[in-house]
């Protein structure tokens, strides 16, 4: 691997872990007002990075 790659991975890790965090201190009402559940904010957080 190179450097990049390994500094993108790295900064897609923590956008990821920023998700995670950020919808994880969301209200069950506040997240189905987003159209997800409790059980889906790590996909969702894997589909904005690209997981």
């Amino acid at each position: 691997m190179t450097l990049k790659s390994i500094t993108a991975k790295f900064s897609a890790w923590r956008r990821y872990r920023h998700s995670v965090r950020e919808l994880s201190q969301l209200s069950d009402r506040e997240l189905h007002d987003l159209g997800i559940c409790r059980a889906d904010i790590e996909l969702v957080a894997r589909k904005s990075v690209g997981f």
